[in-house]
C-alpha cells in the first residue's frame, strides 16, 4: 500500500514537473509570436504601395531631413517653371503665377507686380509670344537655415519669326511651411531675386 501511494506520489511530482515546462514553454512561445507580431507590424508601417497605371510600387518611408536636397530642388524648378513658363492667353499667364506665387513669399509678388506694370504680360499677348524656362542646375546650401539657393536656367522666348534664348539666375532662400495641396513639397521661397537675365542667341 505504501509502495502504490508512493508511486503516485512519484506520479504527481512528474506530472507536475511537466506542466511548468509546459507552461514555460507555453509563456515562451507567445513572447516570441508577439516580439514577430510587433516587429512585422513595424516593418509593414514602413512600406507604402502606390497604385500608379495598373501597378503597384512600393514606396519607402524616410525622415525628411533624408529627403531635402531632393524636395528642395524640385520645389525651386517648379516655382520658376510656374513663373516663367508663359503663353499669349491671359488665363494661362494668371493661372501659372497663381501657382507660383503659392510656393514663395511677397518677393515673388513685387517681381509679378513690377513685370506687370512695365506691360511685360500684355506684351506677350500682344506679340503672340510663348516663354519657356529649362533649369539648368541648382546650388544649395543645407549646412544653414534658412536654405540658400542659387538658379541657373534657360529662358526661350518664342516668336512667330524668331526665337530668343536667354541666360537666367537667380537666388533666394527657403524655409519650412506646412504641406498643402498648392505647396506638396513644405517650402517657402524667400527674398528671390534676379541676378542675371540677359539674351544669349537669336535664331530666325
Amino acid at each position: 500500500m505504501f509502495t502504490h501511494l508512493k508511486n503516485i506520489d512519484t506520479a504527481f511530482k512528474h506530472i507536475k514537473l511537466f506542466s511548468y515546462f509546459l507552461i514555460a514553454a507555453c509563456t515562451v512561445i507567445s513572447c516570441f509570436a508577439l516580439y514577430k507580431s510587433y516587429q512585422a507590424a513595424n516593418l509593414a508601417s514602413n512600406h507604402v504601395y502606390i497604385l500608379a497605371n495598373g501597378k503597384a510600387l512600393e514606396a519607402f518611408a524616410a525622415d525628411r531631413k533624408d529627403n531635402i536636397p531632393v524636395e528642395a530642388k524640385d520645389h525651386i524648378k517648379m516655382f520658376h517653371h510656374y513663373f516663367f513658363t508663359l503663353d499669349p492667353d491671359e488665363k494661362v499667364i494668371d493661372a501659372n503665377i497663381g501657382k507660383a506665387l503659392y510656393l514663395a513669399d511677397e518677393s515673388a509678388k513685387n517681381q509679378y507686380n513690377d513685370l506687370k506694370e512695365k506691360s511685360y504680360y500684355n506684351n506677350l499677348i500682344s506679340g503672340n509670344i510663348s516663354q519657356q524656362v529649362t533649369v539648368d542646375s541648382i546650388q544649395l546650401d543645407i549646412d544653414q537655415y534658412p536654405y540658400h539657393f542659387k538658379c541657373f536656367a534657360t529662358q526661350k522666348l518664342i516668336r512667330s519669326t524668331s526665337t530668343a534664348n536667354r541666360s537666367l539666375v537667380t537666388q533666394g532662400y527657403l524655409r519650412n511651411v506646412a504641406r498643402s495641396d498648392n505647396n506638396p513639397h513644405g517650402f517657402l521661397i524667400l527674398h528671390w531675386e534676379t541676378l542675371a537675365n540677359r539674351d544669349t542667341t537669336i535664331q530666325q
